[in-house]
């Protein structure tokens, strides 16, 4: 299990480089170089480029998924005795309240994205909105994993991470990419993409870039247990990465050319 561990690992960093690598180039390089092009020029660049990016892209998103899953099983669910999702009971070996509160907080983690989706499309109206509530999103369900479902500090925070990281591959595969596609054909037809889609992939694209600072930072603390006892400090980390991330924004949009 330790290899298979390993090479799960392994394809999941090579997976999240372009994933995330690309993700970053869309935000912080080709946005602020896009809005310079003349139409005539978008008409030639922007069906040669984005296709191939966003070929990438989205498989990339798929793959960093798909193999993070494969990691959850390998090290959190499959094995008999394992305390690393529970402190005190395994959670299929656990007692049946245990377990079924495991489970239940297992599963809402995969499928929340739609509550999310849900609650950006009617609640999450302006930026501070959006903000307030995510670190209090953040910060309760890492309350309710490692308080209520018992969950070790290892599962709590690389469950955080599966959340965040299913609803950005929910944004890539199911609210950028067919905006991306309508945007690229109306260009490529030399045509004005309807506003709703530009403002939907951009939006959604730039909560994926919000939420993968985070979600690092969850990749990494689960190996370092300094917020074990200090459930708010995660909600504070995340509200850290956002300000950073709204600061390379900033910056993004007057580097300097030569």
């Amino acid at each position: 299990m330790d290899i298979v561990e390993s090479l799960f690992r392994w394809a999941h960093v090579v997976a999240g480089i372009i994933w995330i690598g690309l993700l970053y180039f869309f935000n912080w390089v080709n946005g602020p170089f896009a809005a310079t092009l003349e139409p005539e020029c978008k008409r030639k660049v922007i069906p040669e480029l984005l296709p191939r990016a966003l070929f990438w892209f989205r498989w990339g998103a798929a793959w960093t998924w798909v193999t993070g899953l494969l990691l959850l099983m390998v090290v959190f669910y499959h094995v008999k005795g394992s305390d690393e999702v529970t402190h005190n009971a395994t959670l299929w070996a656990g007692e049946a309240d245990s377990r079924t509160i495991g489970i239940a907080l297992i599963v809402f983690t995969f499928l929340s994205m739609h509550v999310y989706d849900i609650l950006v499309k009617t609640v999450f109206k302006t930026t501070q909105i959006q903000f307030v509530v995510g670190i209090i999103w953040a910060t309760a369900w890492v309350y309710l994993l490692q308080e209520v479902g018992g969950f070790s500090y290892r599962a709590t925070t690389i469950h955080l991470g599966a959340m965040f990281g299913t609803w950005m591959a929910f944004n890539v595969w199911f609210r950028i990419w067919p905006a991306q596609r309508r945007i690229i054909t109306a260009i490529k037809n030399g045509d004005a993409p309807a506003p709703a889609d530009p403002a939907l992939a951009g939006l959604r694209s730039k909560h994926n870039t919000y939420m993968s600072i985070p979600l690092v930072l969850m990749m990494v603390a689960q190996h370092k247990p300094w917020m074990a006892d200090k459930i708010w400090m995660v909600g504070v980390m995340v509200a850290v990465g956002w300000i950073v991330c709204r600061m390379l924004y900033k910056k993004a949009a007057n580097v300097p050319g030569f």
